[in-house]
Formats: C-alpha cells, sequence, structure tokens
C-alpha cells in the first residue's frame, strides 16, 4: 500500500489546519501538491509572474514542509509558480529557502526538474516538420511567433520525477508538469499499476474538489493498492461519492473516458467506482498504453497588446433594450474621432454582464434584465493609445443621447473613482504545440539543490539568463 496526501488542489490556495492534522495523523507516504495550470490564461507565463500571492504560497509551503518533515516522508511540488518556468521556480526556491532558514529544518536531498525548452530546440524540430497543433483551433506554429514568444515551457511525465525519486529525492520542486505526473510517479516508483498511479493522480490533483460538496482548498487521501485505489476527505464534513468521483475523473477534458498524457494515453472506459465504508470510493479498471512517439506539450505566450478597461453599471431600462446598438454606435464615434490611428492598432469590447456577458450569442435566454454590469475594455499597442482610447469610449458612453432618453447625462454609475483600469500588457498562448522526443527526461535536466544550505546552485546559461536561449 502506497499513501499520498494531496493537501489542496494548487499550492496557496490554502487548506484547513484540522484537515492537514488529520491527514498527517493518518500516516501518508509522501505530501504531493500540484502548483500550477493554464486555467488562469497565458498571462502568468507571459508575464513571468505566480499564480498566487507570495504570502499565499509560503503559508502552505510551510505547513507542508514542517508536516512532512515531522513524518520523515518526501514532498513532491509539481508546476511550480503556477506555470512552471525557471522565474517561477526560481521565485518558489526563494520562499523555501526562507522557510527552511527560519524554520532551522535540517539538510535534505532536493531535486530541482527544470522544464524551460529553448527557442533554438524548437526551431530544429520546426524546420523539420515535427511540431503539430494541439486541438482545434490552433494554428501551426511560424517561427516568427516562435521568437516573439517570451518563454517556452513544457509538461514533463513521470520520467524526470521517477529520476529524481531513484536518486533518492526527499523534496522534489518540478517545473511545468502534467497535472497527474507528480502523483503518479510516486505509486510506480512504488511499483504500482501505471494506470491506477495516472487514474489516482488525476483525482488527487485538485485535493476535494471530487468530494461532496466539492472544493479545491482541502485536503484528500488517496491509497493504492494491487488492483484498485481509494480516496477520501480528510475533512469529516465531506464525502466522495461513486457519482463525485467519477464526475471529476470525467471533467475538463475533449473526452470523457480518453486521457492523453506525455507518453500514454489512459482508458476509462470500464472503470467501477464502489462506495467503501464511510466516505471511501474504491476504483478499478483503469487502463493505460504508451503511445509513439513520445510527444510533449509546449507551451508559451506572447504580448500581443496593452488593456485599459472600465467597469460601470447601467439601470435605465430605455437604455438596456438598445445597449447593444447604443454600444455599437459609441464604438463608431471613437473610431471616427480618431481617423488618423488605424483600426489594425486598437480592438474595443463590450462584455454586458447580465445579458450575455458569460456565453455570447450561445446564451438560450431572451429576458431582458433589470440592470446591467457593463464593462469595456480597449486592446491596443500601446498602453498610452489604449488609455486614451478606453477614456474617449467611457466619455462617449457616458453622455450619449439614445433613443427615449430623459435625462442629459449619467447613462453609466461607475463603482470606481478614477473609472479607467490600465491592466497592462495582454498575452495570448502563442505556442501550444505537441512535440516529439527520443527521451522523456532529455529536455529536463535534473539539479541537486540543499534549502537553507551555503552552496548556490550551479549558473547554466540557459536556465538563469532568460528563455530566449
Amino acid at each position: 500500500m502506497v499513501k499520498i496526501l494531496s493537501p489542496c488542489g494548487i499550492l496557496g490556495y490554502g487548506f484547513p489546519d484540522s484537515s492537514f492534522s488529520a491527514g498527517l495523523a493518518d500516516r501518508p507516504d509522501a505530501i504531493i501538491v500540484d502548483a500550477g495550470s493554464t486555467d488562469a490564461g497565458p498571462h502568468k507565463l507571459g508575464a513571468g509572474v505566480a499564480i498566487v500571492s507570495r504570502l499565499a504560497a509560503k503559508k502552505d509551503l510551510k505547513r507542508i514542509i514542517t508536516g512532512a518533515a515531522s513524518l520523515n516522508i518526501p514532498v513532491i511540488i509539481g508546476s511550480a509558480g503556477g506555470s512552471g518556468g525557471c522565474i517561477h521556480m526560481e521565485w518558489t526556491l526563494s520562499i523555501i529557502d526562507e522557510i527552511w532558514r527560519e524554520e532551522n529544518l535540517g539538510p535534505i536531498k532536493t531535486a530541482l526538474i527544470w522544464a524551460d525548452i529553448s527557442h533554438g530546440v524548437i526551431r530544429k524540430a520546426l524546420r523539420a516538420g515535427k511540431i503539430t497543433p494541439l486541438g482545434q483551433g490552433v494554428s501551426p506554429l511560424r517561427e516568427e511567433v516562435l521568437a516573439e514568444t517570451t518563454g517556452v515551457v513544457a509538461q514533463m511525465g513521470v520520467e524526470p520525477i521517477l529520476k529524481a525519486l531513484d536518486g533518492g529525492a526527499g523534496l522534489i520542486i518540478c517545473g511545468r508538469a502534467y497535472d497527474p505526473a507528480p502523483f503518479a510517479a510516486l505509486g510506480i516508483h512504488r511499483g504500482y499499476d501505471p494506470a491506477l498511479s495516472y487514474h489516482l493522480g488525476k483525482v488527487l490533483e485538485c485535493g476535494a474538489l471530487c468530494c461532496d460538496p466539492g472544493t479545491a482548498k482541502d485536503c484528500m487521501m488517496g491509497v493504492l493498492e494491487e488492483d484498485y485505489f481509494e480516496v477520501y476527505p480528510c475533512d469529516s464534513s465531506r464525502r466522495c461519492t461513486p457519482l463525485s468521483v467519477a464526475a471529476h475523473t470525467f471533467y475538463e477534458k475533449d473526452h470523457p473516458y480518453i486521457h492523453h498524457g506525455p507518453g500514454v494515453v489512459l482508458d476509462l472506459s470500464r472503470c467501477t467506482f464502489t462506495q467503501r465504508e464511510g466516505s471511501r470510493v474504491r476504483v478499478t479498471g483503469s487502463k493505460v498504453e504508451a503511445v509513439l512517439p513520445y510527444c510533449i506539450k509546449l507551451e508559451g505566450a506572447r504580448r500581443v497588446a496593452y488593456r485599459t478597461l472600465v467597469i460601470a453599471g447601467v439601470r435605465d431600462p430605455l437604455l438596456i433594450g438598445q445597449i447593444d446598438a447604443v454600444e455599437t454606435a459609441v464604438r463608431t464615434s471613437v473610431a471616427e474621432q480618431y481617423r488618423e490611428i488605424p483600426g489594425d492598432r486598437y480592438c474595443i469590447n463590450f462584455f454586458n454582464y447580465g445579458k450575455n456577458g458569460v456565453m455570447g450569442e450561445l446564451e438560450p435566454s431572451k429576458q431582458i434584465p433589470h440592470e446591467l454590469g457593463v464593462l469595456f475594455e480597449v486592446l491596443a499597442d500601446t498602453q498610452e493609445l489604449a488609455s486614451a482610447l478606453c477614456a474617449s469610449l467611457r466619455s462617449t458612453f457616458m453622455h450619449y443621447g439614445y433613443q427615449g432618453r430623459k435625462s442629459t447625462a449619467g447613462n453609466l454609475a461607475f463603482p470606481y473613482a478614477p473609472s479607467d483600469v490600465e491592466f497592462g500588457a495582454v498575452y495570448e498562448f502563442s505556442v501550444y504545440h505537441l512535440m516529439p522526443v527520443d527521451d522523456p527526461t532529455a529536455l529536463f535536466p535534473l539539479e541537486w539543490w540543499s534549502p537553507g544550505g551555503e552552496a548556490s546552485r550551479g549558473q547554466s546559461p540557459e536556465r538563469r539568463t532568460g528563455w530566449n536561449g
């Protein structure tokens, strides 16, 4: 049996002390936590910033590290800092180093697994015709787009993590990783069925989200046995059911039971989910097959614009009834005011929350609300231009004389002053592609480190001087 404690869905989301204490009392063999995701979009990767605050990350890391030390069990962190790039890794390591010194912790063999992929490696594969788009709607990668990309990471599979475990690591910090990989690696390392290990990782990587009620901010336990695994919450107020675990297994995927990962495809079509004593659910029947060529997913982002936005409210039923026409007229008015600025240098968008603000034209409800939350933005090639056009857009909208209007001003109610918010740079996923590799570990260098120690890590130019190598 191998037992894994997953404290939360993303490192920094937080978890109750009572649940974590209960998890530690259950004597897990390791604490494993995912720290990253692309769910928040490309900005974190492109801008080189973390998903969560440093305060939140340190709070969780301190509890995880000291808790693991009390049991002398390993810790594995996947996709450090959110996006798993060099800058995100360094951010995470600085926090860990700080904790180690503050808590006066003893030495631990620590493995750092970097996930940055140099432009040169990608360019070579691209010229050889080996880079393919991942999914519909992704354009073929072009060299000029790659050149504009601030950095590229790749999702590592279990192999680099297995290498670190084989080397005796007690703490493993991974760059960008396939979300279930850190969990699956421990099970495979201990000799358990890879299919069950991957499937358990898929369930545990979101913390207690597979429970009823579900949340990513609570602790889950997973237990691997020879021909099944079981999951259960550490919080007695939550319960795992066959429905809740099966539903979580199948979420976020383009196919209900076929899940692709680095070098593998997981087939869950014959799984059974069985209620056990208390809040436990047992899962059997998971299957996995190796896929050749072994492909890794590349993720990269580039800056495409700057954004200024305004949030406002509308409560006049006459304006709400013709909001689309008014917004079109306001957009046209601004374009005419700034005829000297080419239209391809900026873009104006409106989001009417309360009227198709979430689903747009796909919204089936035609009910007219009594008020709207209007968010409008200007995207432009400079921040100055975005702010200038947004100010013009806001003032035009605020005083626009729509049909039937009885007042002479005040179309918009602003919750904040100043009303215009300069967002800054806007990024898009410019690299979202697959690349085949001969060796699943070759592009993910392993480096040994001692947190809290005097010795500095190696200064590899490719790893330390930026992503564009």
